[in-house]
């Protein structure tokens, strides 16, 4: 469904973002890209979504194509028509609208009927949602916001659904409904979902392929299961090694770029 081809990424002309970066979104799939902060995991997203121009970046080479149609260039308006839609980190809700005003935001290339059934598709899959509808959004716990700006997303029935770090600062019970909740809409109605985290663990567990990107680049790519498995990514991500608990501290960074990128 999705691909990003030898993708390279500049700020204002001068700062690397992103460099000759690939990476495949299959239809039906959950894909997970893993990085820490500043790694350009959040600045893909953007690429895809057509909003880089908001913070003076540019694709300088590369190709992002969904469904074998080339998306860059196109408006951010035409992608989400097409089907791609990203709930940014932070949520992003407009804090003085209610709940099913921000959900209905969401649904603004759709019919009035397919609003209506998109809002109780959303209610259906959050009843905390639901019982807060009325409500100032800006108002509303974090795990709730988080909620709502799923169901933004899910208005406008996307095919591909992107989330940029929906586990940010929730408590352990919600990101559990969250990503339940993820898990059901890729096994009920087949959507295909990119997923953005720095909870390794959680991401692993969810997605069936994981790419890992540190200072832009693509440094190692695989079946979840074998990721999981892998020495370097359970002792630099998952935090474990030999069975103890290790700190990022105690190891030399450099030692596993070379590891990885030899």
């Amino acid at each position: 469904m999705l691909a990003l081809n030898n993708l390279q990424i500049l700020y204002d002309r001068a700062i690397e973002a992103v460099r000759d970066v690939s990476l495949q979104v299959p239809a039906g799939s959950i894909v997970a890209l893993l990085g820490s902060n500043g790694a350009g995991k959040s600045t893909i997203l953007k690429a895809v979504s057509g909003v880089l121009y908001q913070e003076d970046g540019e694709i300088v080479s590369g190709t992002i194509q969904l469904d074998g149609a080339a998306l860059a260039g196109s408006s951010p308006r035409a992608i989400v028509q097409k089907g791609v839609v990203q709930v940014p980190e932070g949520r992003a809700l407009f804090g003085t609208l209610s709940v099913e005003e921000n959900l209905l935001m969401g649904g603004f290339t759709r019919s009035r009927s397919e609003s209506a059934a998109g809002l109780e598709r959303v209610y259906a899959m959050f009843p905390r949602v639901k019982e807060r509808r009325s409500q100032v959004s800006g108002y509303l716990s974090g795990g709730e916001q988080q909620m709502v700006a799923i169901g933004r997303a899910l208005m406008g029935d996307p095919k591909l659904l992107m989330l940029d770090e929906p586990s940010l600062g929730l408590a352990p019970q919600i990101v559990e409904t969250i990503f339940d909740a993820i898990i059901s809409l890729n096994k009920d109605s087949g959507l295909t979902v990119l997923l953005v985290e720095q909870n390794a663990q959680l991401a692993l567990q969810t997605a069936a392929y994981g790419y890992i990107i540190e200072n832009g680049r693509i440094v190692l790519d695989g079946p979840a299961e074998k990721l999981r498995a892998n020495d370097d990514v359970q002792e630099f991500y998952l935090g474990f090694s030999g069975g103890e608990r290790k700190s990022m501290r105690d190891v030399k960074h450099y030692k596993r770029r070379k590891r990885w990128l030899s």
